[in-house]
């Protein structure tokens, strides 16, 4: 099974000067808890509601100026939407990352795959270690 059959399409992006109130609104609208970052249609970042919450609020941050710019994640890991699905399972297990956003052959994000479309696309084996490894530095939590 490819990427492209096991993700969610119609992201919602948001430029790097959205500013966080914005995003926020957008992530309880939608009900997701990350959202890409685009600039001129490239991903250029990616801000989740943990970014929101220990990047901006924990450090006492005027919500009313901040962007997505400011608190998002530069480097950001993706998959192409034509990669095999467990290659994509593979590649959160080893980033230990819960979300992963899909880029099309022009490089534009079309998707994102998390770890609830791994458990339906592939086998429960296979989910099981990415949920894993995933969750495993919150052992001491």
């Amino acid at each position: 099974m490819h990427v492209k059959d096991a993700m969610h399409v119609n992201v919602t992006c948001v430029a790097p000067t959205t500013l966080v109130p914005e995003i926020a609104k957008k992530m309880q609208a939608f009900d997701i808890g990350a959202v890409p970052v685009e600039e001129e249609n490239r991903l250029v970042g990616m801000i989740t509601d943990r970014d929101i919450t220990c990047r901006a609020v924990a450090n006492g941050l005027d919500l009313s100026t901040v962007t997505a710019r400011d608190i998002m994640t530069p480097e950001v890991t993706y998959c192409r939407e034509d990669e095999d699905i467990e290659d994509a399972a593979h590649i959160m297990e080893e980033r230990e990352i819960r979300r992963l956003p899909v880029l099309n052959e022009d490089d534009r994000v079309v998707g994102m795959v998390s770890l609830g479309d791994l458990t339906h696309a592939t086998s429960q084996e296979l989910s099981g270690e990415v949920i894993k490894a995933v969750t495993a530095h919150h052992k001491g939590d």
